[in-house]
């Protein structure tokens, strides 16, 4: 009887090499990005070893990609905020080896070698267990319980993550479906678009602005009632204030839209704030605040509680759920992302993007 092939030690595993989308910094201010091969021994000395099986393509990702040291200090780097997989080797007791795991945010992706590599090396508190998230097979009443896989964790990622919190917060403040409209700006960028889903998924009646009008299908497709151009929530007349009509807003492009926004909410109503792709600055007056009471709420997805991460992902694993996950992504590998990079540089991306490892 033959001896099974014994198991890899642990030196052998650290000498194991793997491939990672790193950018390096050259002659000239430019930033080059190749896929190279790396050895598990040059990552971080942290408790968690993880085999990254997915991840996701984010703003903050593509700009860490063309060197933006606002997001990364040091180069060469491997990006990727988001990453799900399996553990391979924990010194925490909480984390076994086999388990199923996302990690979101904090300083992965950033100065941390992130999720655009196969294997990354991260603290045991940046990391929600997969595990944790299942329900019985079977809810009150009946009801299939919906469960979420490491794949699908990676089509929600940080943009996921950042919608429904933006959703968790509005709610605190009041917002419920039946106070009116909800209005989404940039409905066909990453978060813009899971919000979309999510609110229609749980009975909101969503208005989508975008300034893609021809992807009006996809947004009706996942949830949307209405579809409205981007530019008649611009404006530009300088009044204080316009006529109320959002009940609560996730904003996702900041400047005169966030202003636009903000002026034309309900009374008591709440907008939510979490990107910038169209200006950082925001103009505004106290009137919508001091005579209508409309509350405006930052959203910081990356460095939010463990906690409250956990909390997020059991609802997207449960009732927050879209029954539409399969029309928000698409997929690609390590060596098909380059142009995914620059087309949501420019804009011309739509829905998530998920990066297959094992591709």
């Amino acid at each position: 009887m033959k001896e099974p092939p014994p198991s890899p030690t642990l030196t052998s595993m650290r000498q194991q090499t793997f491939q990672a989308l790193t950018v390096r910094e050259a002659v000239g201010n430019q930033f080059i990005r190749e896929i190279i091969s790396k050895n598990i021994s040059d990552l971080p000395a942290n408790d968690v070893l993880i085999n990254v099986l997915y991840s996701s393509l984010n703003y903050k990702d593509a700009l860490s990609a063309t060197g933006h040291k606002g997001v990364t200090k040091n180069y060469p780097h491997t990006p990727g905020i988001d990453a799900a997989g399996i553990v391979i080797e924990s010194n925490k007791p909480e984390f076994k080896k086999g388990d199923q795991v996302i990690v979101t945010g904090f300083d992965l992706g950033m100065n941390t070698p992130g999720g655009f590599g196969q294997y990354i090396r991260v603290p045991a508190q940046w990391i929600v267990k997969l595990s944790r998230l299942a329900l019985p097979r079977r809810q009150a009443g009946g009801r299939q319980a919906k469960n979420l896989s490491l794949k699908e964790s990676m089509i929600f990622g940080t943009a996921g993550l950042t919608a429904a919190l933006s959703l968790v917060k509005l709610e605190q403040m009041g917002l419920n479906a039946a106070k009116g409209e909800v209005l989404v700006t940039g409905a066909t960028g990453s978060v813009g678009s899971t919000a979309v889903a999510i609110l229609a998924q749980i009975g909101y009646h969503v208005v989508a602005a975008t300034g893609k009008t021809h992807e009006k299908n996809f947004l009706l497709e996942i949830g949307a009632k209405k579809v409205i151009d981007r530019e008649q929530i611009n404006d530009t007349s300088g009044k204080p204030l316009l006529k109320e009509r959002w009940a609560g807003v996730i904003d996702t492009v900041g400047g005169n839209i966030l202003s636009t926004a903000i002026k034309s909410t309900q009374y008591g109503g709440s907008v939510s704030c979490c990107g910038l792709v169209a200006s950082h600055d925001l103009h505004s007056t106290i009137y919508p605040f001091i005579l209508r009471g409309v509350n405006l709420l930052g959203i910081a997805s990356a460095e939010a509680p463990i906690e409250m991460k956990r909390h997020i992902w059991h609802k997207l694993s449960t009732g927050w759920k879209p029954d539409c996950l399969d029309r928000l992504y698409t997929e690609c590998s390590l060596k098909e992302l380059e142009p995914k990079i620059d087309a949501m540089l420019k804009g011309n991306s739509t829905g998530r993007t998920v990066v297959n490892l094992k591709l």
